[in-house]
């Protein structure tokens, strides 16, 4: 069952579960935001719904609350760090922020990341570089969670790529797991009791099906565009592992750090504006935009949207309505608030 929550509770509750977890002041008001953003934005699959998950790998020491972004090689407008398995969260804002940085003064700018953790809500960095003017492109790699192509167990990361375009009326912004649906979006519809609008992996039977508790139960999510998603994920894992020079998805496997535990990141921001006036960059992607907006729909009352349209909407119901939450991980995470840290039954969330 779903229920509202104001933003601002939500925020300071996840702020004082996070600091009984042993974060910081700093590092709790950080992290905190960034997941009552992510909720607030519809994306509570990656916001509240990771807090309990996150106190447990703090728990089992597989996050570092000491671990800094460290330099460890830098080439021109390219950047590599190594992220001693700190705060996923922080150590991505780092990275975001270095990336446009260097593109200040370069034009472009790339950081790689390696040995880091879960960086929660994946498009979190991409719409920070947009709001700052810059096309940011970030992606990640991670342990075998999603089979390739053909088979039937678990081969490669589910590696979510985000690309975001600066508009000042509105940002566009993908954020994309190379599944048709991520795993915390399966949770998120088996909380609600409901299926999914389109198929999302295979049963126990090796059947496509709609039900996320099945595909949850076999782990076999179906790469977006078959296998084309599974081609996308190897390439952006490979990618990231050079690029960072750090792990790739299956030496995460072999080690024991939980989801992306050990990962690399890597961060892109372009200044857009190197070109061409920023007025007349600003009017080109209005037009474009306003044309696929116009797009014809295939239902009556329909309507079409480009990535983070509807994202921007959904954030202003949310501050004006209250965030959607669960009402058994906010009950969790009240818990965790107010001091209880054994955090229960993690799977089913």
């Amino acid at each position: 069952m779903s229920m509202r929550i104001p933003f601002d509770t939500v925020k300071e509750t996840v702020k004082k579960a996070l600091i009984n977890a042993g974060l910081t002041e700093e590092q709790a008001e950080t992290c905190a935001t960034i997941h009552a953003q992510s909720s607030a934005d519809g994306v509570e699959s990656h916001g509240l719904n990771r807090v309990p998950r996150f106190v447990e790998y703090i728990q089992k020491g597989w996050i570092n609350l000491d671990g800094r972004p460290e330099l460890v090689g830098a080439f021109g407008a390219v950047e590599n760090y190594d992220g001693h398995l700190g705060i996923g969260i922080t150590n991505a804002l780092f990275a975001s922020d270095r990336a446009m940085a260097l593109a200040k003064d370069h034009g472009i700018g790339c950081v790689g990341l390696r040995n880091t953790t879960h960086w929660m809500r994946g498009g979190t960095y991409a719409w920070r570089m947009a709001e700052a003017g810059f096309v940011g492109i970030s992606w990640i790699n991670a342990e075998s969670c999603m089979p390739m192509w053909g088979s039937d167990e678990k081969g490669v990361g589910n590696n979510p790529i985000c690309m975001a375009i600066p508009r000042e009326d509105g940002e566009i912004v993908l954020d994309m797991a190379m599944s048709q649906y991520a795993y915390g979006k399966l949770g998120v519809y088996r909380l609600a009791g409901k299926q999914l609008p389109y198929p999302g992996g295979f049963d126990k039977e090796g059947r496509l099906t709609t039900d996320p508790g099945a595909i949850e139960e076999t782990m076999r999510i179906l790469p977006a565009g078959y296998w084309k998603g599974s081609g996308m994920a190897i390439c952006l894992d490979l990618m990231a592992a050079v690029m960072a020079n750090g792990n790739t998805g299956i030496d995460q496997d072999a080690a024991v750090g939980g989801s992306c535990g050990g990962c690399c990141q890597i961060f892109i921001a372009f200044n857009p504006y190197l070109f061409a006036a920023k007025e007349e960059v600003q009017a080109k992607i209005n037009r474009r935009v306003a044309a696929a907006d116009a797009s014809h729909p295939e239902r009556e009352g329909g309507k079409i949207s480009c990535p983070g349209e509807r994202s921007v909407a959904t954030r202003a119901r949310s501050m004006k309505e209250g965030v959607v939450v669960d009402e058994a991980i906010w009950e969790q995470v009240c818990a965790i608030a107010g001091g209880d840290l054994g955090v229960k039954d993690i799977a089913s969330f």
